[in-house]
């Protein structure tokens, strides 16, 4: 066991002499501090022929920390009018021992002038604190000792992310999730594990195991239902027809699941709100679909908001969209050194939750440089809208983006083929209107894929067909059993109607 580190504690020997006790007793009777601390008291000092000031200095010198406790009383003074107390506090200094400096009340008025000039003295050279009782004395003691402890590196806490989960297990995870994720980090990034690498040796490989349990990162990655163990990993989308949040909200949805289908999901919602314009095959072998807000200034800010948000918060992540912005919230401060100035010029990129980053970065999510932020404003100036803007605010950090002028919903825009007039909410993208066409024969999820150019079939039902079966434009052949192995999809009356005006 590590020997114990020596707290010598000082004050004005009878003034404050239950306060001294009470912190050695609390001390010693704490379960953690009591592992690498033990107090010395003068008053506990045995008969000796040793001259008292000089054992007291000595003490100082093999103490790791010197605690000094202020009160109104600046004591006996020595030949030099300087007291045992403020002698000890300058023999810390010297010695370059930790010091911590708890100041008794607040009221200055009946404190001998000395002790104050020593209580400034202090104050020029660190920072003090002050307390009104013992168990607030305790308290503060406990704090400072514990922040000794982590920054020496004798206790280390682990990042919420890399924490076992309490009460999951290895059935909590779903295998087809982590094969889609190996997949898609196997082709996009070269890792070097296939889709159809045992759980156990994936979730090792990737460091989301803590003593055989899953984290809170392999939870939130690949879980059956990550909102089981952590409610507030939710995202909250809200779109509204003006600028200010009132209800009733037009559109509010809340999605669940992991952090991959939070992503696709909100994105989603976003972009089925925004204008779009599809382009003409003159433009080149396939129609262009150009949105007001680019999708990937959308895809990293949410990207952003659900990786790097604090995972402990009871807030969710908040997409909202205005008639002339968006906003999205994320409970979470940003980490040390960054500042909001630094995100608009070249920064390392310092993730809260590094073990979710990892496979946000393998899986194309997210990029590790710390580009994101600056690629956004660069895209954002591409298209001409003005750049985005990021806040902090009362626990929370915001991104908000400008949308161009737009015209009344109602009106379509001008010298451009627009979808989405007639009948549905969507705007609906080249490959949707391939798919409706598609469907005008029932077909498969797979002959569907080929068309939208797709492999990944968990995100091609949430990123392409859930939109089109909410919105009622396509149903399922065997809508009781929706993954079925025998399912198909047709269009609706309400689809039909839709390809009619569809350009």
């Amino acid at each position: 066991m590590t020997a114990r580190k020596q707290l010598f504690i000082s004050s004005v020997q009878k003034e404050l002499a239950d306060e001294r006790r009470a912190l050695k007793e609390y001390v010693h009777g704490d379960p953690l501090l009591r592992r690498f601390f033990e107090v010395f008291l003068f008053e506990d000092l045995p008969a000796s022929d040793r001259r008292a000031d000089a054992v007291y200095l000595h003490e100082v010198e093999q103490s790791a920390i010197y605690v000094g406790l202020f009160g109104n009383v600046y004591g006996y003074e020595d030949a030099e009018g300087i007291s045992p107390t403020e002698r000890e506090f300058d023999h810390a200094t010297t010695c370059g021992t930790e010091r911590l400096i708890f100041v008794k009340g607040n009221d200055d008025s009946a404190r001998h002038p000395k002790m104050l000039a020593l209580i400034r003295k202090v104050g020029d050279q660190l920072i003090r604190r002050r307390y009104g009782s013992i168990p607030e004395l305790t308290a503060i003691l406990y704090a400072s000792l514990i922040e000794h402890l982590e920054r020496s590196g004798d206790i280390r806490s682990l990042p919420f992310d890399a924490s076992a989960c309490p009460r999951a297990t290895f059935d909590d995870l779903s295998e087809e999730k982590l094969a889609d994720f190996l997949g898609l980090a196997q082709r996009g990034r070269g890792y070097p594990l296939a889709s159809d690498t045992p759980m156990l040796k994936a979730l090792t490989h990737l460091n989301l195991l803590e003593n055989g349990n899953p984290t809170h990162a392999a939870i939130l990655l690949f879980g059956n239902f990550p909102q089981r163990f952590l409610i507030s990993s939710e995202v909250k989308c809200m779109h509204f027809h003006g600028t200010e949040i009132r209800k009733p909200i037009p559109s509010y949805q809340i999605y669940k699941g992991t952090v991959f289908e939070l992503v696709d999901q909100a994105v989603d919602f976003v972009m089925s709100k925004l204008a779009a314009r599809v382009g003409t095959r003159s433009e080149g072998p396939q129609a262009p679909v150009t949105y007001e807000i680019p999708r990937d200034v959308v895809a990293e800010a949410i990207v952003n908001a659900v990786a790097h948000r604090n995972y402990t918060s009871n807030a969710s992540v908040q997409v909202m969209l205005f008639s002339d912005r968006l906003e999205i919230w994320n409970p979470g401060q940003l980490p040390p050194p960054l500042t909001l100035a630094a995100l608009r010029k070249p920064h390392p990129s310092i993730p809260h939750n590094p073990l979710i980053a990892e496979p946000l970065f393998l899986a194309r999510y997210i990029e590790r440089a710390g580009t994101g932020t600056l690629d956004m404003i660069a895209l954002c100036s591409e298209v001409k809208i003005p750049t985005p803007e990021f806040k902090q605010e009362v626990g929370t950090f915001m991104q908000i983006i400008r949308r161009p002028e737009a015209q009344p919903e109602s009106e379509p825009q001008s010298n451009a083929e627009v979808t989405g007039q007639v009948g549905t909410k969507l705007a609906l993208s080249r490959h949707q209107v391939e798919i409706l066409r598609k469907c005008e024969e029932e077909s498969a999820i797979t002959d569907l894929m080929d068309i939208a150019e797709r492999s990944d079939r968990t995100k091609f039902r949430h990123q392409v067909l859930a939109p089109l079966l909410e919105d009622g434009l396509l149903e399922m052949t065997i809508p009781h059993k929706p993954t079925s192995s025998k399912q198909k999809y047709r269009l609706t009356a309400n689809g039909a109607e839709i390809l009619k005006h569809t350009k």
